[in-house]
């Protein structure tokens, strides 16, 4: 029932860190959802809105495990058709996004990333002029269903006299890609490919502004809450002014939490999910949504391993081993022909019973790519 005049607020749930890390794991869909069940790459990709996906291998690997029984043969074949697609729409990093959403999310959060650019452009010797002159030269070499590889696509803007050397080339095919010209299509061996986002993804969504941030704000709440709306503002590259802004437009679809006494937001459907913490078990890529879509990840990683899992702080993350929503090793891969190898750095202890079901965890990765394990303690 409503009353004229009268504005109701939202009951703040407080939560504990334990509650909070339970509601995360199930949001990024690593534990049985009360209503997400995705059966496909489609369903997982619109179910986060974008997911991390800069290095192909741990993009692959990202979805397959939230698809128990898929096989990576089984997403590659989803990616070539079309369920989703790579390019860069938020902070200039490579996203795994849906089809549809692919122009109207470079449009919304690819202002401020392409504003940001003039700096590193004169260190590289590239004017915006170069860059305009790449979106016309690819847009010409790949209209009519065109592939092209990413030499063959250097190729072309050497062609028509633009300089490649150095980071040049890869500054140039992310601009016509973040202008939406291009996006990057599945590989074609081990080659990255490109394609014209207008041919590749026909059929756009064309949401306005405010249904745009709405939108984002509540894909990116519900695969990742309880976050807060700075949080929302770091992932998206979007001004915290736009962040709030989104969060409200999200209306009752987002529900108040309190972590640590910081305020938050949460899927409001996400309230009703179980909120013990569960001993559950994970081998994650590295490029994961679990750590890297957020900036405080103190509830699923202790700092003191930080600098384990990204050495040097560089921004390269090796994969995890996840116990209960908490990092508690690290895991890197050695693909041979037959068979991949891996190599596991406890964070903790791991008794007989841990090593176990982590080797039962490398095993489903190593089937979802087809080989036979063999790991290295």
């Amino acid at each position: 029932m409503s009353y004229p005049g009268l504005t109701l607020t939202p009951v703040t749930v407080r939560l504990s860190r334990a509650e909070a890390l339970a509601l995360r794991m199930t949001g990024l869909l690593l534990r049985p959802h009360p209503t997400a069940r995705p059966v496909g790459v489609a369903d997982v990709v619109e179910w986060f809105g974008a997911m991390q996906a800069q290095d192909a291998a741990s993009g692959l690997w990202s979805l397959g495990v939230r698809l128990p029984g898929a096989t990576q043969d089984d997403v590659r074949a989803a990616l070539e058709r079309r369920e989703a697609l790579r390019t860069w729409p938020m902070r200039g990093t490579v996203h795994l996004v849906p089809a549809r959403d692919a122009r109207w999310m470079l449009e919304l959060t690819g202002v401020r990333t392409l504003a940001g650019i003039a700096g590193r452009w004169r260190q590289l010797g590239l004017t915006v002029d170069d860059g305009e002159r790449a979106c016309d030269v690819l847009g010409a070499a790949l209209t009519g269903g065109g592939r092209l590889t990413r030499a063959e696509c250097l190729a072309a803007l050497r062609a028509a006299g633009l300089d490649t050397d150095g980071q040049r080339g890869y500054h140039l095919l992310w601009y016509a890609s973040q202008r939406g010209v291009a996006c990057i299509a599945p590989h074609v061996g081990t080659e990255q490919t490109f394609a014209l986002l207008d041919e590749w993804a026909p059929d756009p969504h064309r949401p306005e502004r405010d249904e745009a941030l709405a939108l984002l704000a509540h894909r990116y709440v519900r695969g990742h809450g309880p976050v807060t709306r700075h949080e929302l503002a770091r992932w998206t590259g979007l001004t915290v002014t736009d962040a709030t802004r989104a969060i409200t437009l999200a209306g009752d679809l987002l529900a108040p939490v309190e972590v640590d006494g910081e305020p938050a937001v949460v899927d409001a459907a996400l309230l009703d999910a179980p909120r013990a913490p569960v001993d559950d078990l994970h081998t994650l890529p590295g490029f994961d949504e679990y750590l890297l879509g957020f900036k405080d990840r103190s509830l699923m990683l202790d700092p003191a391993h930080a600098a384990a899992v990204v050495p040097g702080n560089n921004g390269m993350f090796r994969s995890t081993v996840v116990r209960g929503g908490r990092v508690v090793g690290t895991w890197t891969r050695t693909l041979g022909a037959r068979a991949v190898t891996v190599k596991v750095q406890q964070l903790v202890p791991f008794d007989a019973a841990l090593r176990e079901r982590v080797e039962a965890a490398l095993t489903g990765y190593a089937r979802f790519l087809g080989l036979e394990l063999r790991h290295s303690w």
